[in-house]
């Protein structure tokens, strides 16, 4: 009995978890090593508004369709997910927020990630949009999200343009080279 038992939890585990699919190391770099200065360097040009949330929840639940991949709660296990290797991006796991600047984001948005599912939405989505998205995704991370970086980020790791929830804002794609 107790062997048909774990024979089924066995069985069970292997159809519900694709083997070698697992969400990357929360240090793997995202953006392309000549891409990442100017990456790091962008900031969003958009106020911080619950407008601009509720804007970029309507994309990330409609036109975006992040909730297919990232699910409905940001925590990677959307419809689509357990088809995926490596598994989407958890946006609400800490290590995600305190890791990366909000350009670098933007970036891996708009142009896609190497070696994963995620494809660039820089042709379906504009920069606008792009950014509100991320305004979004941001809640996700609750109380380990931009406000645990303050202006500094994580020092030389996050480079001089400090982390996510910056006061300055520069926007745009200016100095990456059109990609």
């Amino acid at each position: 009995m107790k062997l048909r038992m774990f024979l089924l939890l066995v069985a069970v585990v292997f159809l519900v978890v694709p083997a070698g699919a697992a969400e990357q190391h929360m240090m793997q770099q995202l953006v392309p090593a000549d891409k990442l200065a100017a990456a790091r360097a962008l900031t969003s040009p958009l106020p911080n508004s619950p407008e601009i949330v509720a804007q970029g929840k309507a994309l990330y639940n409609g036109k975006g369709a992040c909730f297919n991949c990232h699910g409905k709660d940001g925590d990677g296990n959307g419809p689509l997910a357990a088809q995926l290797n490596p598994s989407p991006r958890n946006f609400q796991h800490h290590g995600f927020w305190r890791h990366r600047t909000e350009g670098e984001i933007f970036w891996v948005i708009k142009n896609g990630s190497a070696n994963t599912s995620m494809v660039g939405f820089g042709g379906q989505l504009t920069d606008e949009e792009i950014w509100a998205l991320i305004q979004y995704i941001r809640n996700f991370g609750g109380e380990h999200g931009p406000g645990m970086m303050g202006r500094e980020g994580m020092g030389p790791m996050m480079g001089s343009g400090g982390g996510m929830g910056q006061g300055g804002r520069r926007g745009g794609m200016e100095g990456m080279g059109g990609q």
